[in-house]
């Protein structure tokens, strides 16, 4: 068996090593390595793919909400509202910016943002809100786009982990990261559609925040050496778009296999009491960046342990929930409860889950997870 691995990456270029190859030759023989055309071609294919008018690529996924907030021209102390389980980026470039965090708690379900506890955080500061759709499916974008639209906020989806699930807006289907103001993407090797090294991209319908988003990556300008906003140096290079160039072909299929391996698990530990297997919002598909369970009577760590003497690669996403972490104890004190996050960070568990995994792996990983629970 080959040995398992919580991404291929290897095996998957493997299977497109010819294409990949041949697209980075023909960069290095053009020479045109910043702002070659085959990024520009790319933005194209890839507002295309989504259906989505503008895509502006940039430097890395983190840039991209960065870059998201500064085109919305928010004030110091503006209030941005986004979840307490998710990667520190999401809420570090809001602190970066002088603007104010507020995380609220998630479903225990979907793990994605709870739409009550985002009503009741709405003050009159708040400017924004940063819906996570965490492990590949989306967040409640029907409801989170109501309470926007009556409270006068903006909303940049972060997208990083869900490019290609499908979400009912509005009983109209349309992409994850599309449904905001503002949606935001990484391309970092491991992620659904992942490119070669960092990367990054914002998406809009809107053509002032497009026209201003542009402008921010490039030092705030659109005539060279006219600089008319304060910018950022962020941009996708021209290598890095000829992987996504090709790999964005083939991103339906890479979200198919992540599913069927998912289905598999999912029909292997439906049975196992102390297993909660992933649910799925009704409304979105899952893409299954991630795939997490939740591991109860306090089985977690021993589960992982057990894995691991077996050469089986399990993670725990996220360990320590946002508003503990030394970065940001000035915005948060000991009275702000997150129980349903607090509760995830002791049960989460996500096991491997690639497009190159095969059925003797995925055999192999339900037989030592069975063992454990039947010992």
């Amino acid at each position: 068996m080959q040995p398992i691995q919580m991404v291929d990456l290897n095996g998957q270029y493997n299977k497109i090593k010819k294409e990949v190859d041949n697209a980075i030759q023909l960069v290095i023989d053009s020479s045109q390595f910043i702002k070659g055309t085959l990024v520009k071609e790319f933005q194209l294919k890839l507002s295309n793919y989504l259906g989505v008018k503008h895509t502006i690529t940039c430097g890395n996924g983190t840039d991209a909400l960065q870059i998201a907030l500064m085109a919305l021209d928010l004030k110091p102390g503006d209030e941005v509202i986004t979840t307490n389980f998710t990667f520190i980026a999401t809420v570090e470039v809001i602190a970066l910016l002088g603007l104010t965090p507020i995380l609220v708690d998630v479903n225990y379900d979907t793990f994605t943002i709870d739409i009550s506890k985002l009503k009741k955080s709405i003050t009159k500061k708040t400017k924004a809100i940063i819906p996570v759709h965490l492990f590949g499916q989306c967040a409640n974008m029907n409801d989170i786009m109501d309470i926007a639209e009556n409270n006068n906020l903006y909303v940049i989806e972060d997208n990083a982990q869900a490019i290609g699930a499908d979400y009912s807006f509005k009983n109209k289907t349309v992409k994850a990261g599309t449904i905001g103001h503002i949606g935001c993407t990484s391309f970092f090797p491991s992620k659904n559609l992942g490119c070669f090294g960092d990367g990054g991209a914002i998406f809009t319908n809107d053509d002032d925040i497009a026209l201003r988003i542009s402008k921010i990556v490039n030092h705030g300008m659109e005539v060279r050496y006219y600089h008319d906003i304060i910018g950022v140096n962020s941009r996708l290079d021209t290598i890095q778009a000829a992987v996504l160039n090709i790999k964005l072909d083939y991103l339906d299929s890479y979200c198919k296999a992540r599913q069927y391996v998912a289905d598999y698990y999912n029909n292997s530990f439906k049975d196992i009491d102390d297993l909660v297997i992933p649910e799925t919002d009704k409304n979105t598909t899952h893409v299954y960046h991630q795939y997490t369970l939740k591991v109860l009577n306090g089985n977690r760590d021993n589960l992982k342990e057990w894995l691991a003497k077996r050469d089986i690669p399990a993670m725990i996403y996220y360990p320590v929930p946002l508003n503990k972490q030394k970065a940001f104890v000035k915005y948060y004190n000991d009275k702000t409860t997150y129980p349903t996050t607090d509760k995830l960070i002791n049960e989460v568990l996500s096991l491997p889950i690639h497009t190159e995994m095969n059925e003797e792996q995925l055999k192999y990983i339900v037989t030592s997870v069975k063992e454990f629970f039947n010992r």
